[in-house]
């Protein structure tokens, strides 16, 4: 208990006296955190992004004209009945056709010249959101057409080709991002400590001929690495989440709807910040006092 109450009273005390190297310190990591929280931010957007627009996603069937009513119903049976298709909606002729007249409007006129109508019956299929991979959509896709009365498929094939392969690279940067940023906050936090232990060199002389173990030398420094992460990670959590508040506040008064896409990083990870700024500092630290010898 003397220890660490000796430990902790050494720490803040050159925290004070060496505030300048700490406040630099302390920027650094804030900057990096932020930078990598940010990114984390717009990495879950997309995310949120694209669970939102897969719910909607769906696979397009036309039937084949002059298929009875039962033949209809047949293939409707067959979708329903498939354990990967989630919703399955029957759009009639005339239901189509009415959908084409309410879209064009005043242009509605054109249809007129079409003799009966030109439009197929369709089913609207929607795929199992944990299924939308652009490799089994196509594969589905080509199943479906090869059924019996289908006369094309259609599906947003590229659309959802270019959102998995964005989700994938971002996922994969965000790795490689955040590996980036604790190299360089250990590094910092590594840097300082060692600029601590050379600047109390004499002090820590003086420790070692009164008998003091390695422990009660080392923990001071210990504690000053984790003050300088956990602040640092506080600072980046603060900030971003007032610049978020201001910037969602200021997009929101001129496009209410931005409120139904932009989400911002959950609660815990706003805590999760200092705690791993304090962490990575930890681990620089633990580095610096481990490659001086005394």
């Amino acid at each position: 208990m003397n220890v660490l109450r000796y430990a902790l009273k050494s720490a803040f005390k050159s925290i004070w006296i060496e505030k300048w190297f700490n406040l630099i310190a302390i920027f650094a990591i804030s900057i990096g955190l932020f930078i990598l929280c940010a990114f984390v931010m717009l990495t879950l957007n997309m995310d949120s992004a694209i669970e939102r627009w897969s719910k909607s996603f769906g696979i397009i069937v036309y039937l084949s004209d002059g298929l009875s009513r039962e033949e209809e119903e047949k293939a409707g049976d067959q979708f329903r009945s498939d354990p990967d298709i989630s919703e399955v909606k029957y759009i009639s002729k005339d239901t189509a056709l009415e959908h084409v007249r309410s879209a064009l409007g005043s242009n509605a006129l054109i249809l007129d010249v079409f003799k009966g109508n030109p439009l197929p019956s369709s089913f609207e299929l929607k795929i199992k959101s944990d299924l939308l991979q652009p490799a089994y959509v196509r594969e589905k896709a080509s199943k479906i057409e090869k059924m019996d009365g289908i006369k094309e498929v259609q599906y947003g094939e590229k659309w959802l080709s270019s959102l998995n392969t964005a989700t994938k690279i971002m996922k994969i940067f965000s790795i490689f991002f955040g590996g980036g940023i604790f190299i360089a906050i250990t590094f910092i936090t590594y840097s300082i400590i060692k600029i601590f232990f050379h600047r109390r060199k004499d002090d820590i002389e003086t420790l070692k001929l009164l008998g003091a173990p390695r422990m009660f030398i080392r923990l001071p420094l210990l504690i000053e690495g984790m003050f300088m992460g956990s602040v640092g990670g506080a600072l980046s959590s603060i900030a971003l989440f007032v610049i978020y508040s201001l910037v969602y506040a200021k997009i929101a008064e001129y496009v209410p709807s931005i409120k139904l896409i932009i989400t911002s990083m959950p609660i815990f990870l706003y805590v999760l910040v200092p705690v791993s700024g304090a962490l990575m500092s930890l681990v620089g630290s633990f580095i610096a006092i481990g490659r001086i010898r005394y």
